[in-house]
């Protein structure tokens, strides 16, 4: 009889917990919230051109010191433009920080405007990765905002940084430039003519690298002709296969086509033709980095880097084409790492 009523106990005690056996009043462990100091750094600050207005802004600003510390590090860059009071037109724009060594100016990101409106659409308007920089966004530190504007109503930006604590990828990194063609879309290379820019260079990354790739982030602009045969005119429109030889080899393309720009959420562009896809680039969107490894094998030694563009000859029939370029090369290490050397 105890027996019996022992597992009548058992059965009902199982049949009042349901299925599910775990205590209803002990909440499931949560990961931690990632750490993250945000520090602010221009804000609305208008750019130009007339009535005295620049083209751009500078500013020095406090970042955090502790960047051995620092997983990942983010730019945000709201553009505003309320009731369309703004430069109506779609502008090639970007963004600086200066070396502290060298006093040169570093692009860590490039965009173009959209038509008629600001990044209101967006929470936090653009946002740019920029943690191959965090070895120059440290401490006190210049930067620098750019819009190649051509009236008074120009633009108005507010820029901020996330950067998050956590163990990075690599302990050490430095960056430097293999070239920078970039101060406007019209002071890029000129496509399908003649030139005098050096797209050739020597690169020496150290043998201690323990990572090694090349960041490029680069815009066409202009209409000119011939156009292909579906009437893309060049550089804005016409869809190209660019390359990076190395030692005289082709190892890397880089595919300049549409990247959905109807797909945009700064999609209430109106007037605007905002719309079909341009070569690489779209109205109110960041312009993509692109990314190359480089291979081991390279490193310890000088190697050679050339930029190539597609053969295409400019009639002179509907002005000038250019791609403003810019061309990094980003090395991390473990242990205490020497920056790259670029020359001639």
């Amino acid at each position: 009889m105890k027996k019996t009523l022992y597992l009548l106990g058992l059965i009902l005690t199982m049949m009042s917990c349901g299925d599910d056996n775990t205590p209803k009043d002990i909440d499931e462990p949560q990961p931690d919230e990632p750490k993250i100091t945000n520090v602010k750094t221009f804000e609305k600050v208008k750019v130009a051109f007339a009535d005295g207005a620049s083209q751009s802004a500078e500013k020095t600003v406090s970042f955090p010191t502790d960047i051995e510390n620092i997983k990942t590090v983010k730019m945000y860059i709201q553009d505003f433009c309320p009731n369309k009071d703004c430069d109506e037109w779609d502008r090639f724009a970007n963004i600086y920080v200066k070396d502290k060594t060298s006093n040169e100016w570093y692009e860590i990101g490039r965009f173009i405007t959209p038509y008629w409106v600001g990044t209101e659409k967006l929470e936090r308007g653009y946002e740019i990765d920029v943690t191959d920089f965090k070895s120059l966004l440290t401490g006190s530190t210049e930067l620098k905002i750019y819009t190649e504007t051509w009236n008074a109503k120009g633009r108005t930006y507010s820029v901020d940084f996330d950067f998050e604590y956590g163990t990075p990828d690599y302990k050490y990194s430095a960056v430097v430039p293999v070239f920078q063609y970039n101060k406007s879309s019209i002071d890029g290379v000129p496509y399908g003519k003649t030139h005098d820019f050096d797209m050739d260079k020597q690169i020496n990354i150290a043998a201690t690298t323990e990572i090694a790739y090349l960041r490029t982030i680069i815009s066409g602009w202009g209409h000119a002709t011939p156009n292909d045969t579906d009437g893309r005119g060049c550089a804005e429109w016409c869809y190209r296969t660019h390359h990076i030889n190395i030692n005289g080899t082709q190892t890397f393309e880089h595919n300049l086509e549409g990247i959905g720009c109807a797909d945009n959420p700064i999609n209430n562009q109106s007037p605007g033709n905002w719309k079909p896809d341009r070569a690489g680039w779209c109205p109110g969107m960041v312009v993509p980095v692109r990314f190359d490894n480089l291979q081991k094998t390279l490193f310890g030694s000088s190697f050679g880097f050339e930029y190539e563009f597609e053969d295409w000859t400019n009639n002179n029939g509907n002005g000038e084409a250019y791609y403003a370029i810019s061309t990094f090369v980003v090395v991390k290490s473990n242990n205490p790492i020497t920056k790259p050397v670029v020359t001639d």
